[in-house]
């Protein structure tokens, strides 16, 4: 039972979410926090399930290599030597090396050590808070994430039980000008899983802090997750998804945008002017744009650097600047409309 001295240290995306469940339903709501900071998903997979994967082949043979020569032993000794010098220099010694091999990056670890053990209970279903550990290899998420979650579905046995997740925050300084972004990457590898079914996306880029990338505001987070849950699984009529891109056509000098999950209607916050928006000509340099939302779901826009354009894109950065939303107050789902390669596919193991 949740009290004042237990739920401090209890996940508070998890206490806030199922606290509006109850309000809402006035059902119990039970939850396991089984969370681990900072783990990329594929600890999350069974190591078996993963190795098998020949999509996946390229990581493990990295971690392989690695594991072929790996001495903890080695790097604690060379720790310690390392902190006796500091400490004879009176300099800050040096932190303490973690074990790679029992640490929450290597695949397979967390599934085996913490969800496992879970499996044979019975589950309504799940939420995630995940992907920064995984951004630098955004372009491969697309994979890996879809993996986990149809992986997590195969070993409970429950069917497509529901997966709602929260997409990135915003995080990292503001950038002026157009730019790549392995988080922006990340979170449109997020919202290709929701071709999964029975999934839903809490999109946060608006309540992030640029300096913590764990921002405080929980609340909301938990709130739109919660939104999802209601709408899905307890049939209560509440706009619960975020607008989203449906389709885009480019003509002349302007790109038309059609847009999907609008709730109430679209509206621009804090300003009339719409921000978060760039546009590209063959040249696939990136401009700043400028745009208007046109009767119901569709939004104009144009750039006088750009005569003819040929891709969008929106809130396309680590810490977006961004103000569309629907009425409800769910932000317009960060998108690009191009194929071009991504900044993170060269970090990805061959």
């Amino acid at each position: 039972m949740t009290t004042p001295e237990t739920v401090g240290s209890f996940t508070a995306v998890g206490y806030f979410f199922a606290t509006q469940l109850n309000r809402v339903t006035g059902v119990p709501i039970g939850l396991v926090n089984n969370a681990w900071g900072g783990s990329t998903a594929d600890a999350w997979i069974r190591r078996e399930v993963y190795d098998a994967d020949p999509e996946l082949a390229g990581e493990r043979e990295k971690w392989r290599a690695l594991e072929e020569n790996y001495s903890y032993e080695k790097l604690l000794q060379a720790w310690k030597e390392k902190v006796k010098q500091a400490k004879a220099a009176k300099k800050a010694p040096p932190r303490m090396p973690r074990n790679q091999m029992t640490g929450k990056h290597r695949p397979g670890n967390l599934y085996a050590g913490k969800l496992h053990p879970l499996i044979p209970y019975a589950i309504k279903g799940a939420i995630w808070y995940q992907g920064e550990s995984n951004s630098t290899r955004a372009f491969q998420y697309r994979h890996v994430f879809s993996k986990m979650i149809a992986h997590w579905r195969e070993e409970w046995g429950q069917g497509d039980f529901p997966f709602y997740w929260s997409q990135l925050a915003d995080f990292r300084d503001e950038v002026a000008m157009p730019s790549d972004s392995a988080w922006a990457e990340l979170r449109e590898a997020q919202t290709m899983a929701l071709s999964l079914p029975n999934t839903g996306q809490a999109v946060i880029h608006d309540i992030g802090e640029g300096r913590d990338i764990h921002p405080r505001d929980k609340e909301n987070v938990a709130r739109r997750l919660a939104r999802l849950a209601l709408a899905n699984d307890y049939a209560i009529d509440i706009v619960s998804k975020s607008p989203s891109l449906e389709s885009a056509a480019f003509k002349k000098n302007k790109a038309i945008l059609t847009i999907r999950d609008i709730g109430s209607h679209l509206y621009s916050f804090d300003t009339k002017e719409l921000i978060g928006f760039e546009l590209a000509g063959k040249d696939q340099v990136w401009h700043k744009a400028t745009g208007k939302i046109i009767g119901e779901n569709s939004i104009h826009l144009e750039s006088p650097q750009v005569a003819e354009p040929v891709a969008a894109r929106y809130a396309w950065a680590d810490n977006p600047v961004a103000n569309v939303m629907n009425w409800e107050g769910l932000p317009l789902t960060s998108f690009r409309t191009a194929s071009w390669p991504r900044s993170t596919e060269a970090n990805e193991s061959e």
